[in-house]
């Protein structure tokens, strides 16, 4: 398999690599394997299973404007992550963001390093800020968008926020970076 080869702060090994059309059957078991409150975290709605148009639109992907990078068991091959986002058409140093994990690898750091390397390429690209909504109670993914750089509330909106973060520059030529 390839992909780049990442330990976990528990010890497990994953692959991170761009998603490709090829995944669809990926995000098809990857999304059974998300619990109702996952779903709902990810998707801000209680939701079955996945259409054909959004598996496409999920896979199918230029990797410049809309990019995502997956993470995959090293061991089992099976689908556990994935981080994506979608540039802004009228300010295109801004994209949307999100990540989801599936819940037996949630609180492993996964989600930190998929969106880490997700920000790195996007950094590369030209992007500057990121945006998300998300559950204002979504304390995790809250955690993970701190890491990657500053985040500001820009907006509230009931139960869920909006939120802007600041990527930092991408590092220099031969300094690593996609």
């Amino acid at each position: 398999m390839q992909g780049e080869r990442v330990t976990l702060r528990d010890g497990s090994e994953v692959l991170i690599r761009e998603v490709r059309p090829d995944d669809k059957p990926l995000f098809e078991a990857g999304f059974a394997r998300l619990g109702d409150r996952s779903r709902y975290q990810r998707f801000l709605s209680f939701r079955g299973g996945l259409t054909e148009g959004e598996l496409a639109f999920f896979t199918e992907l230029d990797h410049d404007d809309h990019d995502a990078v997956g993470a995959i068991d090293a061991r089992t091959g099976e689908g556990l992550g994935v981080a994506r986002l979608l540039r802004l058409r009228d300010d295109p140093s801004r994209a949307e963001a999100a990540a989801t994990v599936i819940d037996p690898w949630q609180g492993r750091g996964l989600g930190t390093e998929i969106m880490r390397r997700l920000c790195d390429r996007a950094a590369a690209r030209g992007v500057r800020r990121l945006s998300a909504t998300l559950l204002a109670s979504n304390r995790a993914m809250l955690a993970v968008f701190e890491r990657v750089g500053p985040v500001r509330v820009v907006a509230r909106y009931g139960v869920t926020i909006e939120i802007e973060v600041e990527l930092p520059p991408p590092p220099p030529p031969g300094e690593g970076g996609p």
